[in-house]
């Protein structure tokens, strides 16, 4: 990844590196973090017996992201095998096949729907004489060219090194070995790869240490909010969480009918009917086999979803693989470690749906779903309503009876719950409330009673 190594290696000697501009063509070219927009591409993909059953369109999802990407497609190409190949990932013939392939469609890169291992990749270019992008690479392509914040593009930068390392090919083919004479030169020389790796590896430290920064200033910004109930949108990428987030606050946060167009976390008031204002929070979608490194460098970003009192996974009702689709969250939900957590299943897009019987089969494969369409506003009203229901759970209904004069406590009970009424009676006052649980042992005093609502209630005035 040249790129990627030049940046680290300007980061740590902080000085000009135009001397690298020796570097020779062919090796520019391919440069595995180069812009893949505009490029014409193959794509290919493995049906193998266990992931090929019942699959329609097997690339689809490939080409979305392609699309996303930029990236024109002009052709794919598929093979159905028990096992990949170790040495090409494809069979001998099918490599000759897509070599012709790209000759014919003047393809400019091949684009994988997996992960390939950097012999792989480098048997495949030989084969075919054009860059080939796997499936990870083409999702840090997209990534990279989406962030827009400080922390985004660190969380990009990291991913793209760690994926990077075990990859890493001597870039300075002009060099074999640095000088072996003069003084402090002298011994067997050091290769440029282990330079290159030496550079990658103190980038990647540098940018872990910033991020752990982040994740640490991040999880005291949720800390400080936990005084408001929190709501955190999940889900697969482009189901809607964006389009559902303006729709129930009334944002006006940046949407696109593209993957991944959201990388950062947005947090809006939601003024919940029957319950009081929420925090909503969206968050960087999901996808079948999203990279690990990933994960690992936007955990600052899921902050909000890790520390939510309740998650609203959101699904794409219209996409025929959807199924698959919530059962890939699910996965990235539990290699997070809040797969148990209180969690709403969303069925957006119910407009979209072909008919009622499409509808009604999602309905009966998930009873406790609830099914909406954030762009028309359907049942935005019966969300609201299981969120509540949802969110009460951890609440408790209160009768709190003090003397008239204990101001502090009332406002207490009126900023950490929700006040229904306050009943006066010689010089006392009882206060009706709804308060979560893990309040409950910061009400105390002389003279303060409490009890389940409804006992011994006064006369309200």
């Amino acid at each position: 990844m040249t790129t990627v190594i030049l940046s680290a290696a300007k980061d740590l000697v902080g000085t000009d590196l135009s001397f690298f501009d020796g570097i020779p063509h062919h090796v520019k070219e391919l440069s595995r973090t180069d812009s893949v927009v505009a490029e014409r591409a193959v794509l290919v993909g493995l049906l193998l017996d266990d992931r090929a059953k019942g699959v329609k369109d097997p690339l689809a999802e490939l080409a979305g992201l392609a699309e996303t990407a930029g990236i024109r497609v002009v052709g794919s190409l598929t093979q159905r095998r028990q096992r990949p190949l170790p040495s090409t990932y494809l069979g001998s013939g099918k490599v000759e096949e897509l070599r012709l392939f790209v000759e014919v469609t003047e393809a400019d890169l091949v684009v994988f729907d997996t992960d390939l291992s950097p012999g792989q990749t480098r048997n495949l270019e030989k084969a075919t004489d054009v860059k080939v992008l796997d499936r990870t690479e083409l999702i840090l392509d997209i990534f990279a060219s989406h962030a827009r914040t400080h922390q985004a593009r660190l969380a990009v930068e990291l991913a793209q090194l760690e994926y990077a390392m075990p990859r890493l090919k001597r870039m300075w083919t002009h060099l074999s070995r640095q000088a072996q004479g003069g003084v402090g030169l002298r011994g067997p020389g050091e290769k440029q790869l282990e330079v290159d790796r030496r550079l990658a590896g103190k980038r990647i430290r540098d940018l872990r240490r910033d991020l752990e920064v982040i994740e640490q200033r991040k999880q005291r910004e949720v800390a400080a909010r936990r005084d408001r109930m929190t709501v955190s949108l999940v889900g697969y990428t482009n189901a809607g969480k964006s389009t559902l987030l303006n729709a129930l606050t009334g944002a006006d946060v940046f949407v696109e009918d593209a993957l991944f167009a959201t990388l950062d976390t947005r947090t809006r008031r939601w003024q919940l009917p029957g319950w009081g204002p929420v925090l909503l929070s969206d968050t960087v979608g999901f996808i079948r086999d999203l990279p690990h490194h990933l994960i690992e460098s936007f955990k600052a970003t899921l902050e909000e979803s890790r520390q939510a009192d309740l998650l609203l996974h959101v699904a794409d009702a219209a996409n025929p693989a959807v199924a698959e689709q919530i059962g890939a969250t699910y996965r990235v939900l539990e290699e997070l470690g809040i797969d148990k957590k209180n969690t709403l299943l969303v069925l957006n897009k119910i407009d979209m749906l072909p008919d009622r019987a499409k509808l009604d089969s999602l309905r009966n494969r998930y009873p406790n779903a609830v099914a909406i369409s954030a762009q028309s506003g359907r049942g935005l009203d019966e969300l609201a309503a299981a969120v509540s229901r949802s969110l009460s759970r951890g609440f408790v209904e209160l009768d709190v009876e003090m003397g008239v004069d204990n101001g502090r406590l009332m406002a207490y009970l009126a900023a950490k719950g929700e006040v229904f009424s306050k009943n006066y009676q010689n010089g006392r006052v009882t206060i009706h409330c709804r308060l979560p649980e893990r309040h409950l042992g910061s009400i105390r005093g002389e003279n303060v009673e409490i009890r389940p609502h409804g006992e011994d209630v006064g006369s309200e005035e």
